[in-house]
């Protein structure tokens, strides 16, 4: 909490938010809690999903919905001294779209797909600054160019679909900055970018931060983000603030378990224990920072017995171009790698890089346009479809979103049988649903969650579904496509434990695609890296990030968010 009330720009005071589930019952969110802040400098309020932080930014904004929101009466608000709570709507409906701004975690769904992004950010400047249409389109194409959109002329008459995920949230803080406002909230911005465009980024934030004078209230679940630009850290769990301090001192000697767990459940690039802590591992005392553990080792060695070997794997997309000409483009171009018995290859690269598209051709959801994929010899890009059908079981896939591959109208009984069902997997019904539970206990599921629908689980938890089915087909190769991304730090080191054992057990191998080198770094035996459809480097995990050859390789892991405070 900051001593000089003067210099607060931002005041919460025992901020109690509770939600109307139904006619009897209620769910308080967030619980009384109190934090300041400061004017010209960065607070990052930190936790995992549930804690209530990104509530506490929709209070402040005045975004909650109202008719099933109660906000304690003796709460407040204060912004330069001036409760928004007992403001009426049109008093602070000019403060929030003028002096406080907010940037949202998803571009693509903050953005009106049907007009430009020029005159989005325009409307901004009509509504609130009085701008006439050259005035407001004058200031949008320097805008566009402050936040580094190339070619602003050109990019002011996009539409979101045109432009990339970086590109959109670069648009989306043009948008907040528009008005020079006193408070920009980031919600999220960078959860779902590459490294290298999360870097851009953070560093574009901590510019106009500094730029315009702004206090900037930065909301995320990764602590390692929020050393490189917070002077503040709040930490929250279940609606409560757990920690609050300046950044070097909650990083250094942090004082609250939960607080502990969060900065060490992440998997670090100078350590590979052989389980990562998780969250109540510290909550029970269980695990402690600075404990020697086990170290589990990597590497691809000689002689090993390859149960995939692919040779110049191509896929090419072909878009139209005028009436009858089409044009080629080249996904992924001659691609080759081996993948040994129970190792786990790790692919890494930006989006575009052709990394998702690897996977996808490999389990036949792309035709390969070249190349040749041996199992066990055969090879699964020639042979006919009905030759296939027996493959289709021994490899998966892991999708990035559990909340769309999973079928919202069975329920995980039922996803778990219909594969058993149709790929003749157990004899009776009988014994594939013993399989079902036993499949459910695997994962760390209560055999309760047989009779449940998907929506009812949390994010982890769906993955961990997901993860179920695909053992279902006892598969021998399983393909995780950015299967963590999404995840809070300590679900995604529940999820990557998992995947871990199972693979001890089973002797499953991995092709494991993320964009967090972090994580790679701790899953992958040998890492291939892919920029523009290519494989630029190849080495063992522990090689590559030691000794990187090529500059796009140097220049991924120079990205990574290091979590240590400037």
């Amino acid at each position: 909490m900051s001593q000089d009330k003067h210099n607060d720009l931002l005041q919460v005071r025992d901020l109690r938010v509770t939600f109307r589930i139904d006619k009897k019952n209620t769910f308080e969110a967030v619980k009384a809690i109190s934090f300041d802040v400061p004017r010209n400098a960065t607070v990052a309020l930190v936790g995992e999903s549930g804690s209530g932080k990104s509530v506490s930014s929709l209070a402040v904004m005045g975004l909650l919905p109202e008719d099933t929101t109660i906000i304690d009466p003796a709460s407040r608000i204060l912004f330069g001294g001036r409760d928004l709570l007992k403001m009426g709507k049109a008093a602070r409906r000019d403060i929030c779209g003028k002096d406080i701004a907010m940037i949202f975690q998803e571009p693509m769904s903050s953005l009106n797909p049907v007009f430009t992004v020029g005159f989005q950010i325009a409307e901004v400047l009509r509504q609130h600054m009085g701008m006439d249409a050259k005035q407001a389109r004058a200031r949008t194409l320097a805008l566009l160019d402050e936040v580094g959109i190339p070619d602003p002329a050109t990019k002011i008459d996009a539409y979101p679909s045109m432009m990339s995920g970086g590109q959109q949230q670069r648009v989306m803080i043009a948008m907040a900055i528009a008005c020079e406002p006193k408070l920009l909230i980031a919600d999220e911005p960078t959860t779902a970018l590459d490294v290298t465009i999360q870097k851009q980024i953070m560093e574009l934030i901590a510019k106009l931060q500094k730029k315009h004078q702004m206090s900037v209230l930065f909301i995320t679940h990764d602590l390692g983000l929020v050393g490189e630009i917070a002077d503040h850290v709040i930490v929250m769990r279940h609606g409560d603030v757990r920690e609050t301090g300046a950044t070097g001192a909650v990083f250094s000697d942090p004082r609250d378990a939960y607080t502990k767990a969060l900065l060490h459940c992440r998997p670090s690039l100078e350590q590979r224990p052989w389980r990562l802590p998780v969250i109540n591992d510290y909550i029970s005392g269980a695990a402690a920072p600075g404990v020697e553990v086990r170290q589990r080792s990597r590497g691809y060695v000689d002689g090993e017995d390859n149960v995939l070997v692919v040779k110049n794997l191509c896929k090419s997309f072909y878009l139209r171009e005028g009436l009858f000409g089409k044009r080629e483009f080249q996904a992924v171009k001659d691609v080759s790698f081996n993948l040994p018995r129970g190792k786990t290859l790790g692919v890494v690269g930006e989006s575009g890089s052709g990394k998702t598209t690897v996977g996808l051709t490999l389990l036949r959801l792309h035709q390969a346009t070249g190349g040749t994929a041996l199992f066990e010899g055969k090879d699964l890009i020639a042979m006919p479809a009905k030759e296939y059908l027996p493959y289709k079981r021994r490899i998966q896939i892991i999708f990035q979103n559990p909340y769309a591959s999973l079928n919202p109208r069975f329920t995980v009984g039922q996803i778990l049988l219909e594969p058993m069902r149709i790929h003749k997997i157990g004899a009776t019904d009988k014994e594939r649903t013993e399989k079902a539970y036993w499949l459910l206990e695997k994962v760390g599921l209560p055999a309760q969650a047989f009779q449940r629908y998907p929506h009812e689980f949390s994010g982890g938890q769906r993955q961990r579904i997901a993860i179920a089915r695909c053992l279902t087909m006892q598969p021998e190769i399983l393909v995780c496509d950015e299967s963590v991304s999404a995840l809070d730090v300590s679900v995604q080191a529940q999820v990557l434990n998992l995947l871990q054992d199972l693979q001890d057990e089973f002797g499953m191998s991995y092709i494991f695609i993320s964009h967090d080198l972090s994580v790679v770094k701790y899953m992958a035996d040998q890492v291939m890296v892919m920029h523009k459809g290519q494989v630029v480097e190849m080495a063992n995990s522990d090689e590559l990030y030691r000794n990187p050859v090529h500059p796009y390789t140097k220049t991924l892991l120079s990205a990574i968010p290091r979590g240590v405070p400037a």
